[in-house]
């Protein structure tokens, strides 16, 4: 009898520790219902994401490829953002992977988009050289958090 009193006791102060050490970790309480907790010490939640994200080589995006032209003039990168909350960070980066002549891994550009559910585009303009042949990707990212790397090649 006095050992399973010992184990109720037990069972309840660890709930009473995880629902105590969950309320440290989100902040406690609510806060505003915008799909985010934040506590004050930086800590992040978000439910937004990032769904039907394609390339494409027009700004209509209709013409959606992985393969693009080294005279393309531009690329373009679609997605949906879901589930966000207004003042949600999209970011887009840019990078040549590989191509002959060129540091592996290099960055390109990279930009910021900041908004709610919708769909958006990230695009990267070539000016007037080619593109060197090779590998490339975009890195998608939500509040500071990678989402999704989309590879793309230029033959």
């Amino acid at each position: 009898m006095k050992k399973n009193k010992l184990v109720v006791l037990l069972a309840v102060v660890a709930l009473l520790l995880a629902s105590l050490a969950c309320n440290a970790v989100t902040g406690g309480g609510t806060d505003g219902g915008d799909n985010t907790n934040s506590g004050g010490d930086g800590f992040s939640v978000t439910t937004a994401n990032i769904t039907n994200a394609y390339l494409a080589r027009d700004i209509d995006g209709v013409d959606q490829t992985s393969v693009f032209a080294p005279n393309d003039p531009s690329f373009y990168c679609f997605f949906d953002l879901n589930n966000a909350p207004d003042g949600t960070v999209m970011k887009g980066v840019w990078t040549l992977v590989s191509a002959e002549g060129y540091d592996s891994n290099s960055e390109i550009d990279s930009a910021e988009i900041t908004g709610s559910d919708n769909t958006y585009y990230f695009s990267l303009g070539g000016g007037t050289d080619p593109w060197p042949v090779g590998t490339y990707k975009i890195d998608l990212y939500v509040d500071g958090n990678w989402v999704e790397t989309i590879e793309f090649e230029v033959q």
